[in-house]
């Protein structure tokens, strides 16, 4: 049988509204968020939700991040063990489960969340980088009984590599700033430094040294310290900067 063309049709549209909310330079959970809005919405899921992998944990966690659903119930803070429950099968396999009735399946541990909130077949899929490496888990509720269907898991799991995305230009652009702000803090210790070498006749490392013990006891960061320094010399007070963090 062909597939039908207004629902290949109304995916790739989806995919195309997912890839423009990835590439729009919202935050991060604003993102995933709309793209779990959007794939409910194509697919006609009853929730769509997203769980990431905490890897500064120990053991390493799994923590509900975002989704569409706006019920408490299933909004709560949830964090499970890399290896508990659906999520963590998952995303410590690498592997799709899709599950036809989540009240009968052994590993899915939320069962009373689910008959309230009427949920029965679930689509859960791992979320992955590029070197195969899992990050999170997608997981998608209905609340009837539900076979999905090759395109459907095709979708989602197009879905789930434009999340990775998502996350992995977010994580970049953060470690790009970080990179920056560092190159910034040196240049103005190494400012600072030249400072003190010429007004004090110190040698660098006597420069370094001072800017450092001023940091420790006045409880600020090396930059603030020297960009005391530096507003103390450009204002013409030099004399004042052993008193400018006071």
């Amino acid at each position: 049988m062909k597939p039908d063309a207004t629902l290949f049709g109304k995916y790739i549209k989806t995919l195309a509204d997912i890839s423009s909310t990835v590439t729009s330079g919202k935050d991060l959970e604003e993102v995933l968020r709309l793209t779990m809005i959007l794939t409910a919405k194509a697919t006609g899921v009853e929730i769509c939700s997203l769980w990431v992998i905490d890897e500064h944990s120990s053991p390493a966690k799994i923590q509900l991040k975002v989704s569409q659903a706006a019920d408490p119930e299933y909004m709560k803070t949830r964090c499970l063990n890399i290896n508990e429950g659906v999520v963590g099968h998952v995303a410590s396999t690498s592997q799709t489960l899709i599950i036809k009735n989540i009240l009968t399946e052994p590993r899915f541990k939320e069962k009373e969340m689910a008959k309230k909130l009427g949920l029965i077949s679930l689509a859960s899929l791992p979320i992955r980088v590029k070197n195969g490496k899992t990050i999170g888990v997608l997981n998608c509720f209905t609340n009837e009984p539900h076979d999905f269907t090759e395109i459907e898991v095709n979708l989602l799991t197009a879905v789930a590599n434009q999340a990775a995305m998502a996350i992995l230009n977010t994580d970049l652009l953060m470690k790009i700033a970080k990179l920056q702000e560092d190159l910034e803090n040196r240049k103005r210790v190494e400012r600072a430094k030249d400072i003190l070498m010429r007004r004090r006749n110190m040698n660098g490392e006597e420069a370094f040294r001072w800017i450092q013990k001023r940091s420790m006891d006045s409880r600020r960061s090396m930059r603030e310290v020297a960009e005391a320094v530096i507003l103390s010399e450009d204002l013409g007070y030099y004399s004042s900067i052993p008193h400018a963090l006071k």
